[in-house]
This record gives structure tokens, sequence and C-alpha cells, in this order.
């Protein structure tokens, strides 16, 4: 298939971006997108098998609708540090029941959060909208051209390593500018893929191949980073270094660590915050939203 110029894309103003999807359009003008976390695995980090099974798995998708994610990013393998990967065949097991179901009870767009190809196949033909892509499109070589032949959005994150060897040891000589000239790299790789600028969004990978003053660093340079010219997705909720700074707390214990967090980056220049918590994070977002940009939409949460 041909990739085509027309399709969702994204589309900047002065004020920030709208995201168009095959499921709608994600608003990020005036305001930060926020994107949900359900991991459909035994062993993430932070709610490791809570819902590996699939009617738990929807139940909580459409609970995070509910609260107010714009998204709904569904994972069916784990990235945590020291994690092994699955087979496609495994992966896909967990993640496209959950997909089909939620597709059809929910309005919002979906987004999957792979590596493989293939799964990201199967999950856009169960009505998926994005591709979110911890590798940056460099683990599958078909990844690439699956996004640009099918016309959606794609995420690409910095990580150094792989999940199962990136914590031991990462070392940088200046991480804002490796971090800043890996993402422009992969920016410009998608490009000649065949992937348009409106349908690309970066991510910088915290707590992916980074100690604790790597993730703090890359926060307080979040406005060089949005110098790239695309969305800026951030990812801080319950990882580990707000655990190292609030004295070791659980993954559990890190609610108001990841909130302070996830408006450092708002204020930092993030249009959209991935949060497994996404009331509580809404309910920050509209604060930070508001001080950001003045007035603001109130968000849509239903209560």
């Amino acid at each position: 298939m041909e990739p085509s110029s027309q399709g969702p894309s994204a589309a900047f103003s002065t004020d920030g971006w709208l995201l168009e999807t095959r499921h709608g359009n994600v608003e990020m003008r005036g305001r930060t997108a926020l994107m949900g976390v359900l991991n459909v695995t035994p062993d993430s980090f932070s709610d490791g098998g809570k819902y590996l099974k699939p009617g738990e798995a929807i139940a909580h998708g459409v609970r995070l609708a509910e609260e107010g994610a714009d998204i709904i990013d569904i994972g069916g393998e784990s990235t945590r540090p020291g994690a092994r990967p699955v087979s496609v065949e495994e992966e896909s097991e967990r993640v496209i029941p959950v997909i089909r179901e939620l597709r059809r009870a929910l309005s919002i767009p979906l987004s999957i959060d792979t590596c493989k190809a293939e799964v990201a196949k199967r999950a856009l033909d169960e009505g998926v909208d994005i591709i979110n892509d911890v590798s940056a499109l460099r683990m599958d070589p078909k990844m690439a051209l699956l996004a640009a032949a099918e016309r959606v959005p794609v995420v690409l994150m910095h990580m150094q390593g792989t999940p199962d060897i990136m914590q031991q040891r990462p070392h940088y000589q200046n991480v804002v500018e490796e971090v800043k000239e890996f993402l422009r790299s992969r920016v410009q790789f998608a490009l000649e893929k065949g992937i348009d600028s409106s349908r690309i969004i970066v991510d910088p990978g915290i707590g992916f191949g980074k100690e604790l003053h790597h993730n703090l660093a890359l926060l307080r340079a979040l406005p060089a980073l949005g110098s790239l010219g695309q969305p800026l997705l951030v990812g801080v909720s319950r990882k580990t270094f707000i655990g190292k700074l609030l004295g070791r707390a659980g993954p559990k214990e890190r609610l108001e660590g990841s909130l302070a967090a996830a408006v450092m980056a708002v204020v930092g220049g993030a249009h959209m915050i991935r949060a497994h918590d996404v009331r509580e994070s809404g309910r920050a977002l509209r604060i930070a939203d508001a001080i950001r940009y003045g007035e603001v939409e109130v968000r849509g949460e239903k209560k």
C-alpha cells in the first residue's frame, strides 16, 4: 500500500496541536491531552496482572474513558526494567480481545503500545488509531512502513538499550542533547519512510535507560525538546525516579509525585501526558492548563 498525504494528522497553531485520528480528534490546543494506561500484562511495574483477564481490562478501559482519558493506550508486553520480550502470538492474545470490545464500547481513540508490526497491524484492524512504539521504529523494520501505509499517528520514544538491560548503568555525555538528537534522527527516519510529519509525536522516554538525574534533566529541558516541532508526549506516572525522591515509595505510593511531575511537564511544554491515575491527573492538568493557557474548557470528566 502506498503512503498518502490524506488521513489522520496533527495541525499546529500557536497554542498547541489538534491530532486527527480515525475515531475522533485529540485536542491539544489550549489544553493538555491525557493518555490513560491499560496494561494487559502479568508483569508491568505498576499494575502487572491486575488487568490480565480480558473482562477486567475492558472494564478498566471503560472506566479510564469515563474518568476523562482522551486516549486509551493498550499494551500487552511489559517494558519495565528487566522485562523479557514475548511472542507476537502471546502479545496478540492479550490485547486483541480487549481492543475489540473497547472499540465497540468507546468512541475515543485507542493506542497500541507495541514494538511489533504484526501486533500493531492486528490492533489497527480492530480499530486502534495510534501506534505507540517505545523503540521509535527500531525493533521491527516493518513498523514504519505499516504506519505510513495505514496513515496513523505514531509515537517515537527515546530508550537507551532495551527493557531487559536499559537500567544497567545507563550513561550519557549530555542527556538532553543526546535525547534531542536521537528524536530528531528518528523523526527524519519516519519522514523518509513516508510518515507525514503531522502524524509524528515524540516522547523523551522518562525512566527508559535513565538514572534519576537524567530524568530530572530531561524534565527541566522539555522546552528544548519542544523545539523539534512535534507534539510532545511525557510519561512520568508512578515511575521509579518518583519513588526514589519520595524515600523509596512503591508504585502505589507515588500518586502525589506523579501529579507534581506531570504538572511540571505541562509547564515545560508537554502536549500530552500518559498516566495510570486518569481522574486525578485530569484534575491536576486542568489547573496546570488554566495557568499555562488562561481560560480553558472544562474537561469531559464524568462523575
